[in-house]
């Protein structure tokens, strides 16, 4: 592919569900979770999986941006106006893509939160995404194969498939996007052969700008897309709003690509269970824990440099930073948002 590829990593969250160890002041892009052997932030070895671009972007608020070289160096800071959601983030973090290199690129969206063991498999398919995205001039969604009927991902129903080459399935059509489901309908959407959504898409600056127009990102496409663009006027007309919902359930057209590679989101304590090595109990602890277990299985335990003691328990996340303490059961880690408003209504967060 002749057309250059610009990454852009979206960094501009706080990671509520993540509570207490991620706070207003510590977003959990910059925190090291998922993996024991690995000390760099989430957002470090998402930057390190960019090498299929030309040029990464990091996007994010104003009040994380001097943090952002510490993680990724060699990326540019495209600070948000405002922190509005996803959709007015990845709009405009598009339209920088464009100053960003020369020449048409092809931008390639990645959140700063999901835990990819294989760089490779994860780098060949972001650059077949690319492809698509230039070939086909669609709105791409990356798709990963179920593991188990998820109540947390939102889902995608693929459609007709096709091939570049005539051999394997390089793409499909994008037949809908389903919300998070419930616990029946998850177990249809896997036994359907629908994929998990998972929030990495690809296309052309163009293809975004067009589908944006009728859309809830109308009024920020038009600040942006001229000779004399007025971001701070165009985040100032749109209301917070997901890039699914603005743009990619309305979109005529797009694509998915199966994604060749295994996938978690680091969205919630209960993904520790999932991509951390568990004791002969089913215990798992990650961060700077120590932990001792009496009795107790199928728990997770995170903390910094903290001792947790753990004694006739079961399916509890458990988690100790600085002078805060959460106790959750696994099956609704979903939950600790609910406290974390609360905490925002008395600026405790």
């Amino acid at each position: 592919m002749d057309r250059p590829v610009v990454a852009v990593i979206l960094a501009g969250g706080t990671g509520s569900r993540l509570y207490p160890a991620s706070r207003s002041d510590r977003p959990k892009q910059f925190l090291a979770l998922g993996d024991p052997d690995d000390d760099r932030s989430l957002l470090a070895r998402t930057a390190e999986r960019t090498g299929f671009a030309d040029a990464t972007l990091v996007a994010t608020r104003p009040e994380f941006a001097d943090e952002v070289p510490e993680h990724a160096p060699n990326a540019e800071v495209v600070v948000e106006p405002a922190g509005k959601d996803t959709g007015p983030a990845i709009l405009y973090a598009t339209h920088r893509a464009r100053e960003a290199v020369d020449g048409d690129p092809v931008v390639v969206v990645l959140p700063a939160d999901h835990h990819v063991p294989d760089g490779d498999a994860f780098e060949a398919t972001m650059a077949r995404g690319a492809r698509v995205a230039a070939d086909t001039d669609r709105l791409v969604a990356f798709g990963v194969k179920p593991t188990r009927p998820a109540t947390g991902y939102g889902y995608i129903e693929p459609g007709e498939g096709h091939s570049g080459d005539g051999s394997a399935v390089d793409y499909r059509d994008l037949a809908a996007f389903h919300e998070k489901p419930g616990a029946d309908n998850a177990a249809e959407y896997v036994e359907a052969g629908y994929y998990w959504n998972a929030g990495i898409f690809a296309w052309t600056p163009a293809a975004l700008f067009r589908e944006a127009r009728d859309t809830p990102l109308g009024p920020l496409a038009d600040a942006l897309d001229g000779d004399d663009p007025d971001p701070e006027a165009g985040f100032a007309a749109v209301d917070p709003v997901s890039i699914d919902y603005a743009v990619m359930e309305r979109a005529e057209g797009a694509a998915v690509v199966p994604a060749d590679f295994a996938w978690d989101d680091l969205g919630a304590w209960d993904a520790l269970d999932r991509v951390l090595d568990a004791d002969d109990d089913g215990n798992v602890v990650g961060g700077g824990a120590e932990a001792l277990a009496v009795d107790a299985a199928d728990n997770v335990v995170a903390a910094d440099d903290t001792h947790v003691s753990l004694v006739g328990v079961e399916g509890l996340c458990v988690v100790a930073y600085d002078d805060r303490v959460l106790v959750v059961p696994k099956e609704q880690a979903q939950r600790v948002r609910d406290a974390v408003d609360r905490l925002k209504e008395n600026g405790r967060f």
